[in-house]
């Protein structure tokens, strides 16, 4: 089909594309820095090319994500994933991307009811049910409800981790010379750059493929790219903000949170709550890909298998959040390497 007589129903700016995409990225292991700590920290000073190349990974795949759901008139991940994995490799990818968003959906309410505990020794069932009604509550809005929720919260998440980092970089002289490459996750920076874009570009599908169709190439493009520049200064912030704590953040869940003490026990109090918010992004964003991948939007079961979706990730939550992560994302990120090969050699027409 010819791009040209393609014309979206509702033409997104490049900003707003940007913070989407930023905030289906940004979940709860980015903004509380152990993401960034297991793929760049313990690299020093070099994780920062890790960091620059995953940006790029971002950018580039991100745009090509867009792109294809745009040429083919896509509405969904799976249309894309069919559409550059093929007949063998299309079923393989989809299964396991579906399989993955439940278990971070899952993750991140257990990430929850794990904060409300530790933060304000609430019941860890308070912190489940309040994300699972929240993100089914979103969801079964529709997709302009969760791309409106996700580019609100995105400039307080960025702000948040920007106010905290600058505040450690330069309230006092610090030292970023530590490292610890024998602790790091993968062993090598380029590995561990390749590898984390490949686990977050996965995750951002769902969100990416729609809205492909809901604007023009050039605007996606820039929204692409904005977004992966946001995303590689945030890491790039949080990799020195840890070095700059270093060793003393180190063994802690939630090194950020850490840091934020460090400033006063109110921004650490409030960092919490923009780390809810940020799983709330990645939450919602998981949901509706998980959701809309099985029952259209305009299927009239849509609003109720949402509804019994979130009610399972309740349940499924109390199995605890690192035993989930611990279990679902190993399995994405084989899948995601399979498919940014297919994704790199797809011709567009």
């Amino acid at each position: 089909m010819n791009k040209k007589s393609i014309k979206p129903k509702t033409k997104l700016p490049a900003f707003k594309v940007g913070a989407v995409y930023i905030g289906a990225v940004v979940g709860a292991g980015f903004a509380s820095g152990q993401e960034i700590l297991q793929f760049f920290g313990y690299f020093g000073l070099w994780g920062a090319a890790g960091v620059s190349l995953a940006a790029f990974l971002f950018g580039f795949l991100g745009a090509r994500v867009m792109l294809i759901a745009y040429s083919i008139k896509g509405s969904s991940y799976r249309e894309v994933v069919d559409a550059v994995g093929g007949r063998w490799l299309g079923p393989l990818i989809d299964f396991v991307i579906t399989f993955f968003l439940f278990g971070i959906l899952v993750a991140m309410v257990a990430g929850t009811g794990a904060v409300f505990e530790q933060e304000f020794g609430l019941p860890l069932f308070t912190g489940l049910a309040l994300m699972a009604a929240l993100s089914g509550a979103t969801v079964i809005s529709g997709l302009g409800r969760v791309i409106d929720a996700i580019s609100f919260v995105t400039p307080f998440l960025l702000a948040a981790v920007l106010g905290v980092g600058f505040y450690i970089l330069f309230s006092s002289s610090v030292n970023l010379t530590w490292s610890s490459s024998e602790s790091a996750t993968l062993p090598g920076w380029y590995l561990s750059g390749l590898a984390y874009a490949s686990y977050n570009l996965t995750l951002s599908i769902p969100i990416l493929a729609p809205m492909g169709t809901l604007t023009d190439p050039q605007t996606l493009k820039k929204g692409a790219f904005g977004g992966a520049l946001g995303l590689g200064a945030s890491a790039l912030l949080i990799l020195l903000t840890i070095l700059a704590t270093a060793p003393e953040v180190i063994g802690f869940e939630i090194p950020m949170l850490v840091a934020a003490g460090r400033v006063s026990p109110a921004i650490r109090l409030l960092y919490t709550f923009v780390l809810i918010a940020e799983v709330y992004t990645t939450a919602i964003s998981s949901l509706y890909g998980f959701v809309s991948r099985l029952v259209t939007e305009d299927s009239r079961w849509f609003k109720p298998f949402t509804l019994f979706a979130a009610a399972c990730s309740l349940y499924a939550g109390q199995l605890g959040f690192s035993q989930i992560v611990a279990t679902v994302y190993p399995v994405v990120g084989i899948a995601g390497f399979i498919f940014i090969v297919t994704l790199i050699k797809y011709k567009m027409h």
